[in-house]
């Protein structure tokens, strides 16, 4: 696995020049903050610019977490300071939408919890694979008093209908591997033991096929499927303006108080925790 450095979050591992496997690992709970959004920069680029490579998958060296929530503990003018991305939007907006755009097919493989920049990476990719035993996803935002910014309000209602959208930004509620494929949240959710041969396998086999013919046929589906930037924008903006708001602060700090981002209980049950303010 390819690291840049010591304190590397996120690592490439190239199976074949036409099938790379991106592995994120920052334990113990796979919390998104600035420190990352560079690293998942440098691999977005790459993805775009390597003449071979054809299919990625994305996965998580930590167990029970695929990628979780934003980090609260840096101060807030550590993400609003960073630079715009190429297509004008903020780093983690801009690195999502370059996924969905990127001519190389995206496989999302979700074992563990995917909550917040974890579902939204999620939804960015192409496809997702869940355990069904292991894999919980959610937007959790709603339960801290805040709004998501990377693109799931627009994503889920294009890809699993307005209500269950609804039903998954409102709730704040986890949903296991049956449930989120039952609603389409991910494309197929399997036997934990089967998961990783049967994506193995899946991205092997794209791989094998022809480069410019993938890209068309996604750049196809792309033009009936993908949201407008004009969309995805004003979901930071929303993030960044909630995150300020009196009632965040007042839920982030009771969260931090119990333990959020320290207490392995807390991450793991977040949604009751987040229930539990509100009672």
């Amino acid at each position: 696995m390819t690291l840049d450095s010591n304190n590397a979050q996120i690592g490439i591992e190239r199976r074949s020049p036409s099938y790379w496997r991106v592995i994120v690992n920052n334990p113990p709970f796979n919390i998104c903050g600035p420190d990352m959004l560079p690293q998942l920069g440098a691999v977005v680029t790459a993805l775009e610019t390597d003449p071979h490579v054809k299919v990625v998958v994305f996965e998580s060296a930590v167990p029970g977490f695929f990628l979780t929530h934003y980090d609260f503990i840096p101060p807030l003018e550590a993400t609003t300071s960073m630079a715009a991305g190429p297509t004008g939007l903020p780093p983690l907006p801009d690195m999502l939408v370059r996924i969905g755009r990127s001519s190389v097919i995206s496989i999302a493989k979700i074992r563990g919890r995917a909550t917040g920049v974890g579902s939204e990476l999620a939804l960015a990719s192409d496809m997702r694979f869940a355990s069904r035993e292991k894999a919980l996803l959610s937007q959790w935002e709603i339960g801290a008093a805040l709004v998501p910014g990377g693109g799931p309000m627009t994503r889920l209602s294009r890809l699993i209908g307005r209500g269950r959208a609804l039903e998954v930004l409102t709730s704040g509620n986890d949903f296991d591997g049956a449930l989120a494929e039952r609603y389409g949240y991910v494309n197929r959710a399997l036997p934990d033991d089967e998961l990783d041969d049967f994506v193995d396998a899946l991205a092997t086999r794209i791989g094998s096929f022809d480069k410019e013919s993938l890209a068309v046929i996604k750049q196809h589906v792309n033009a009936e499927t993908l949201p407008p930037d004009t969309s995805v924008a004003p979901e930071w903006d929303a993030f960044i303006a909630a995150v300020q708001r009196p009632a965040a602060q007042e839920k982030i700090a009771q969260l931090m108080q119990m333990g959020l981002q320290k207490n392995p209980d807390v991450e793991a049950r977040l949604a009751e925790y987040t229930g539990s303010l509100w009672r």
